[in-house]
């Protein structure tokens, strides 16, 4: 995974920054994994608009995406490594033994025609699916579950990992991409790894047109508003804004918003860096 910088051939490619797709061994999805993707442009059934900034953008196609890995003991082999426009990482196809065909979350360093596995007694080698109870410490993880069975929640956007820090019980300790560090049940499962496409973070769009393909409408800062439609809104030129909040009066920038009743606090050992 590399990136390119374009040619200033025109305004639009000045500033652009934008993947090279090398990995990328296919661009025509699996068909049966493949179904068409409607949108909303933030309507409901009236019609009236209910989420603002949303609208227009590229037709798409969802992959439907195995974050569950539940087939153990199967082999799997990695047929084609592909592009998801509906996420940030890659996806790859994996034929199993059996003749099923799934995708998953590409892992960072996994080639076409390589074996994977998940269930219990699996290597932990990249692709593999894990009970986190059987992964060793210290490995770097994504795609973890935060109930048994439930599929995978957490680090599942490019270029995230956690890591497995310790063992406690019928616990484990898992320190999260945000810094967070807290108890996961151990009969969760985890893929071994990195997520694909670490350098997403790096890109740049170049140009406004391309918020655009991606479906988002171009967004109005509070304080340009009037005071009937934002807390920071009105004033006489810049004499405006105030504290900083949102559209319904919530403050930004360090109120936590986070509930005290939440049951799962006490899973938290560390709170996520500032």
């Amino acid at each position: 995974m590399a990136l390119r910088k374009l040619n200033p051939i025109t305004p639009g490619q000045r500033h652009k920054i934008a993947s090279d797709f090398n990995e990328i061994t296919t661009s025509t999805p699996e068909k049966s994994l493949t179904k068409g993707r409607s949108k909303s442009g933030g309507r409901n059934n009236d019609g009236k608009m209910t989420m603002r900034y949303i609208g227009g953008g590229h037709k798409q196609k969802s992959r439907e995406i195995d974050f569950k890995r539940e087939k153990d003991g199967v082999p799997g082999i990695v047929k084609s490594v592909e592009y998801d426009p509906t996420r940030t990482a890659r996806i790859a196809l994996i034929y199993y033994k059996d003749g099923e065909k799934r995708y998953i979350i590409a892992p960072n360093g996994i080639k076409v025609g390589q074996e994977i596995i998940s269930g219990k007694g699996a290597a932990p080698e990249v692709g593999n699916t894990l009970y986190l109870s059987e992964v060793p410490l210290g490995t770097v993880i994504h795609n973890i579950e935060l109930r048994p069975n439930q599929g995978a929640k957490l680090a599942r956007s490019a270029g995230s990992y956690a890591q497995l820090t310790a063992k406690d019980g019928k616990f484990v300790v898992v320190k999260l991409p945000s810094g967070e560090t807290r108890l996961i049940l151990a009969t969760c499962r985890a893929t071994i790894g990195t997520v694909s496409n670490s350098e997403h973070m790096l890109e740049r769009s170049g140009k406004a047109g391309k918020s655009r393909w991606l479906g988002r409408r171009p967004r109005v800062r509070g304080v340009v508003m009037n005071p009937i439609d934002h807390p920071m809104g009105g004033g006489e030129g810049k004499n405006s804004g105030g504290h900083p909040r949102s559209r319904k009066g919530l403050p930004a920038k360090g109120y936590k918003t986070r509930s005290k009743k939440s049951k799962s606090s006490k899973y938290i050992i560390e709170g996520r860096k500032k």
